[in-house]
């Protein structure tokens, strides 16, 4: 017992929802590595620390000794999951299919071991099944069963279109358990519907019923959303380390613990300890942080890469420099040149309303004069932008 509740302190580290303790205290028990499923549609090649926060609790598994199985959904990818969507979600070509899933393979390598990894590719069932075979998978669940679903619910409550093929999507989700045998599935919290369907579907197959583990969703920069591209709060792990490294610095200090939780390697019981030293102002905030964005850049990077971004940091924003590194625009001399367009154009800001605000607050500068005028167009030449304490930009105005 007292390696299960090890194991199971590991497990539950993070974690948002466990269905059911007690179903996976007997699966452990029995002394067998567990076979753990996670799925991943590769619909985006590239990937942000949002994404990690459930590859290290696969990564929790594999040094508990049991086995992981990375299955990427190359045929649900071109179904398109309507997780969260008000609309239908257009389903991805093969092309993109697979070349997406070659980028994902190369990055989550850098966080699993790749020789206690399993990689599966859910064509190899779903792929090879016929039209009865569909039929006979449609008629293992309801249509009402599925309407509980909160995005199906409420897109019908405000008619807006719902595709049959969408109704397939948890389906096949649920029949890779089947097909896999799985002890163990995991997922986001807004994929908790999916991970369910794979469970009822398990026991209409007569297998026993994976347990879920369901992941939190990572908050980004801005502290609010989750973590995400569209939403441009988000830290990639192939971003260069200065970005990665001043990202992470960027993040409040409130959120800097919900990061360590999730993405670090430190034990609760140091990150604590940390957390004390911190509350007790025997550590500064900012040394917390700088140990955090250098872990992160040291496991997507290199240690080497970790202490220049640290080093490039503190000369720029301590010592009130100028990063080599920083973003490029280019635009031509006019009304592209004023700064409510080119901040804007730069992705500096995300409205020009946000860039006149800012402005007004004295939070512009240019060449390292103040600028508060949104009429002022640039004449042609190269300007550095800094927009307040840790936003720069090299403008070329043409």
């Amino acid at each position: 017992m007292t390696d299960i509740d090890r194991q199971m302190a590991t497990i539950k580290r993070g974690v948002a929802e466990l269905i059911d303790e007690n179903e996976l205290r007997k699966k452990i028990a029995r002394g067998t590595p567990l076979r753990v499923k996670v799925g991943f549609d590769p619909t985006a090649p590239d990937l942000h620390l949002g994404h990690t926060v459930i590859m290290h609790k696969m990564r929790h598994f594999q040094e508990l000794g049991h086995h992981v199985i990375f299955l990427i959904g190359d045929f649900t990818g071109r179904i398109g999951d309507p997780t969260g969507r008000s609309e239908t979600r257009p389903p991805l070509t093969e092309e993109q299919v697979i070349a997406n899933a070659e980028t994902y393979k190369k990055q989550v390598f850098k966080i699993l071991d790749p020789a206690k990894t399993e990689v599966a590719f859910n064509s190899a069932w779903l792929g090879k099944m016929d039209a009865s075979g569909f039929i006979k998978l449609a008629s293992s669940y309801t249509v009402a069963r599925m309407m509980e679903r909160d995005d199906f619910e409420k897109r019908f409550r405000e008619q807006r279109p719902i595709s049959i093929h969408e109704f397939l999507y948890p389906l096949c989700q649920g029949y890779d358990s089947v097909a896999l045998k799985s002890d163990v599935e995991m997922g986001g919290t807004d994929q908790k519907f999916n991970l369910l369907v794979g469970r009822s579907l398990q026991a209409h197959y007569g297998i026993e019923s994976q347990c879920i583990l369901t992941m939190p969703l990572l908050e980004g920069t801005d502290g609010v959303r989750k973590m995400s591209k569209s939403y441009g709060n988000y830290i990639g792990i192939d971003e260069a380390p200065a970005q990665i490294f001043g990202k992470v610095m960027a993040i409040s200090d409130d959120l800097m613990w919900r990061y360590y939780e999730l993405l670090s390697s430190k034990s609760l019981e140091d990150i604590a300890a940390l957390k004390a030293d911190v509350a007790s102002g025997r550590t500064h905030p900012k040394t917390a942080k700088e140990d955090l964005a250098h872990e992160m850049v040291s496991r997507y990077h290199s240690e080497k890469d970790a202490d220049e971004a640290r080093q490039g940091f503190n000369a720029v924003f301590a010592g009130g420099g100028v990063p080599d590194d920083m973003p490029e625009h280019a635009c031509v001399c006019g009304e592209e040149s004023t700064p409510p367009v080119f901040l804007e154009a730069a992705g500096l800001v995300k409205s020009r309303g946000e860039a006149k605000r800012l402005m007004k607050e004295g939070a512009l500068s240019i060449d390292g004069q103040r600028c508060e005028d949104p009429l002022a167009a640039l004449a042609a030449g190269e300007y550095v932008i800094k927009l307040g304490k840790k936003r720069f930009l090299k403008l070329v105005v043409r």
